[in-house]
């Protein structure tokens, strides 16, 4: 594969083609390991709370927004407050900052616009890990927690930037991650997941995250997304040697073609599956 490379408001930038023939190439619409918010404050705890996801991570390629429910919150994976002794990641999948969520108390939820370009699989990679909080009324987890997600494709025919776009789901698919051996140490695994955008109105779809109430997961973390739109069910553009396509078409959120941000954290050790769809 062959990376065209550029730098925007001094994020390493890469556009990328998936597969050898421009007439079905798939294309990566998104690619972030969170490792460089904005104005990050550790407001105890590692954690920022009151900063939204937008706020740290908005603009990130540039244009790109979330929409989001309640806090959820970044992680100083690094830092040293969290329990009094911080976080520990002894994978080393998580670098220095990862996303948190809340089941309980609130139902935080965290939901990303793309437009498909034509391709029927939306295919999103991510990591998660049960983890939990030492303040703002945490913790959360019992022991043996085990984090479960729903991640759900609705039809997003306006392509405005909100929870659900319209309403009418397209697919759902959920992941579920393994216990921790203690609310403090990351214990990460690895989901890719092929959501079924083929029933879309215009391409334009929204991906919703939520995290479930449910074996015991009140809290969680999220990390290292790579989302791509393409015809094979969980390819998210692994480099492969490919011949270098024709062309490469740009786009913004829910509009034609693709801006990314280069993932920098290191590749993982940790357990890779595949969500099985509900």
């Amino acid at each position: 594969m062959r990376n065209w490379t550029c730098s925007v408001a001094g994020f390493s930038v890469v556009l990328l083609a998936l597969s050898a023939s421009p007439a079905d190439a798939g294309i990566i619409l998104y690619d972030q390991n969170f490792e460089n918010p904005t104005g990050f404050v550790n407001e105890g705890g590692d954690i920022n709370i009151s900063r939204s996801v937008n706020q740290l991570y908005g603009n990130q390629p540039p244009g790109f927004t979330f929409a989001q429910s309640f806090t959820v919150e970044t992680l100083r994976i690094t830092g040293n407050q969290a329990f009094g002794t911080g976080y520990s990641d002894p994978q080393g999948i998580g670098g220095n900052y990862a996303l948190g969520m809340l089941s309980t108390l609130q139902d935080d939820l965290l939901s990303l616009s793309f437009n498909v370009q034509g391709h029927r699989f939306l295919n999103f990679r991510l990591d998660v890990s049960s983890i939990d909080l030492d303040r703002f009324a945490g913790p959360f987890n019992p022991p043996g927690a085990v984090p479960v997600f729903d991640v759900t494709l609705f039809d997003n025919p306006s392509g405005s930037t909100t929870l659900s776009g319209n309403g009418r789901i397209l697919d759902v698919e959920r992941i579920t991650g393994v216990a921790s051996s203690s609310r403090t140490v990351f214990n990460w695994t690895e989901h890719t997941l092929a959501l079924d955008a083929s029933g879309s109105t215009n391409g334009n779809v929204t991906i919703r995250i939520d995290l479930l109430n449910t074996q015991g997961s009140g809290y969680a973390a999220l990390d290292n997304f790579r989302i791509a739109a393409s015809d094979t069910p969980g390819d998210v553009g692994d480099p492969n040697p490919v011949p270098e396509p024709a062309s490469v078409v740009l786009f913004g959120v829910g509009l034609a073609g693709v801006l990314v941000a280069r993932r920098r954290g290191t590749r993982r050790s940790g357990d890779r599956r595949i969500a099985a769809r509900i």
